[in-house]
């Protein structure tokens, strides 16, 4: 009985070694899938998408150019000078030095037509076409997110030409510098387009020589229009 009672035990403990053995083979065979996830490459991270600023921008509007009826012929006494108002499209060049200082250059043409008032009402005095280029100075506010207004001031110079007489011999209107001043917003749709209001006035004062007959007269108008825009900004 000693004899089976030695035996079985040494038996015993000869199964309990091969099952750890199994066990530390088991274990081991378990971890070989982990270490080799852990030897797996590297994931590279995402590059830096850079948000590049272009400085240069577009606006296209319509115009309502609203004129000071003004003016008088030297030598007529009451003598007084009206001009047409116009709508007309625009189109406008910006150049962004840094987020918030701008340049501005403002073209479009337009028409008028001159007649007396006061002492010289019902005459029709003619017609000129002006093209009036404008460099602004501007200062853009960049604090009110989509909402983006914006000052600007400079100067203008006005081209008269294609001029016609009506109930005259002869007009001439002369080309003449004036200083402007300019208040807007833009309202940003997205990062290129948006929706522009702005106002504009153009301190504008041309002589002119007018001859009735055979008489030469000259005589001043204050133009010094009212430009009323909205269109469209587009950001490059």
């Amino acid at each position: 009985m000693a004899g089976f009672i030695k035996s079985f035990g040494s038996k015993l403990a000869g199964a309990t070694a091969l099952a750890g053995v199994a066990a530390i083979a088991f274990s081991t065979l378990g971890a070989a899938p982990a270490a080799a996830a852990d030897l797996s490459l590297p994931v590279k991270a995402a590059p830096v998408v850079v948000d590049t600023w272009n400085p240069w921008q577009i606006r296209l509007r319509i115009t309502g150019v609203v004129t000071n009826d003004s003016g008088h012929v030297n030598g007529v006494a009451g003598s007084g000078i009206s001009t047409s108002d116009t709508v007309i499209p625009e189109l406008d060049i910006s150049y962004y030095f840094t987020k918030n200082w701008a340049a501005e250059l403002i073209l479009g043409t337009t028409y008028s037509y001159i007649d007396g008032t006061g002492s010289l009402n019902g005459t029709a005095v003619g017609k000129t076409w002006l093209l009036p280029p404008t460099l602004l100075l501007q200062y853009h506010f960049t604090d009110f997110g989509a909402f983006q207004p914006y000052v600007g001031a400079g100067v203008n110079y006005t081209i008269f030409y294609n001029q016609s007489a009506n109930q005259v011999t002869s007009i001439d209107v002369k080309n003449t510098w004036g200083w402007a001043l300019q208040a807007g917003f833009d309202y940003m749709i997205d990062r290129h387009w948006g929706w522009n209001v702005d106002v504009k006035k153009i301190f504008l004062e041309p002589d002119f020589n007018v001859t009735v007959g055979r008489t030469p007269l000259t005589g001043s108008t204050n133009l010094s229009p009212w430009l009323l825009s909205t269109g469209v900004t587009y950001r490059f």
